[in-house]
């Protein structure tokens, strides 16, 4: 690593938010949603540079199902702050449909709507089935799919017919990213020369080498020159280390209903969650969650700053399942403060 790599501090890259929309038992789709708009109009003044937001399906505690409209309903809603997908799982989809919507999200808000993509169905085989209604896109013809996508925005790009335009869409420069959790995505990315961003949030034993691999594979593009990498982690902030470790049972709750089989809405923390796992279950949980870095301000900032040692990333997207909607600003803003985003984005 060089010793200016090494070098690399947190005030000098960027951050950005991660919003899964989260349902919390008691609550409905309909607060939640209201809660994502106030958590990106305060994540907007704080100095956030996007706010994404994920596309998942049959499941009843994430709000985002229809992630174009939610997009369009917060970038709405503030300013400045851009808004995507992260992401849009396109193999759900006709390409031509994301290129209409996201060319009318543009439309609507210029020069502020990114457009991440993913090859995961985002669900369950039996629910991809009624979203695709056959089972002709698996994800393998992803590549296949992106080149058609980019050509909608961009007729000179890809080898997509011209008969088929879309409108709006065509001629937008909408940036598109490619989203992975393992390497199959990262080196498209690096042979496309699209930026990347990689799921350590849920997959942190594959992020180095996925990030070596985007880099190593890299081709200069008219969109990039050099490769541009943002890695998801989860982070709990909280004013105190206890207070932080309480708010992350939830997170924890969340990822063991997973593990069973048993998705629901985001419970409310517990005090012992050796009370609720079993040891392989922590075990299984500890590894899927082993980049989350959660706790107080300092401890927060120190963690922070480790993983970008080790990753060297351009940019961090924070997710953060945390039960109260007021804990969860408050987790954001500590994260603005350390950082530094906050202080930078008011002396602009």
């Amino acid at each position: 690593m060089s010793s200016e790599n090494s070098a690399k501090q947190l005030r000098d890259i960027k951050f950005s938010v991660l919003d899964l929309s989260p349902i919390v038992v008691g609550g409905s789709a309909s607060e939640s949603l209201k809660n994502t708009l106030d958590l990106a109009q305060h994540v907007e003044k704080w100095g956030f540079n996007r706010y994404w937001l994920a596309e998942h399906h049959n499941m009843t505690g994430i709000a985002s199902s229809a992630t174009s409209v939610v997009i369009g309903y917060v970038a709405q809603g503030t300013s400045k702050i851009r808004v995507g997908s992260g992401g849009i799982m396109l193999p759900n989809h006709s390409p031509l449909v994301i290129a209409e919507q996201f060319g009318t999200l543009e439309s609507l808000s210029p020069g502020r709507i990114d457009l991440g993509l993913g090859r995961a169905p985002g669900t369950d085989q039996l629910t991809a089935y009624a979203l695709r209604r056959d089972q002709q896109s698996n994800g393998e013809d992803f590549p296949q799919q992106v080149d058609e996508l980019q050509s909608y925005f961009n007729p000179s790009l890809g080898s997509n017919s011209r008969h088929v335009r879309a409108v709006p869409g065509e001629g937008l420069n909408i940036p598109i990213w490619l989203l992975g959790s393992s390497g199959f995505s990262a080196q498209l990315a690096g042979q496309l020369g699209l930026p990347f961003s990689f799921a350590s949030h849920f997959s942190p034993a594959n992020t180095l080498g996925a990030l070596r691999l985007y880099r190593n594979s890299f081709r200069p593009s008219k969109v990039l020159d050099k490769p541009y990498a943002m890695v998801g982690v989860n982070v709990i902030a909280a004013d105190s280390e206890e207070k932080a470790k309480r708010l992350a049972t939830s997170m924890q709750q969340q990822f063991l209903d997973m593990i069973r089989n048993t998705p629901g809405q985001i419970k409310p923390p517990v005090d012992n969650m050796d009370e609720i796992w079993t040891p392989y279950e922590k075990a299984s949980l500890e590894q899927q969650l082993g980049s989350s870095i959660i706790g107080g301000p300092e401890t927060v900032k120190e963690k922070l700053q480790a993983f970008l040692d080790e990753t060297q990333a351009d940019e961090m997207i924070i997710n953060a399942q945390i039960f109260d909607h007021f804990d969860r600003l408050r987790s954001y803003e500590i994260i603005s403060e350390i950082t530094e985003i906050k202080a930078a984005s008011s002396n602009q």
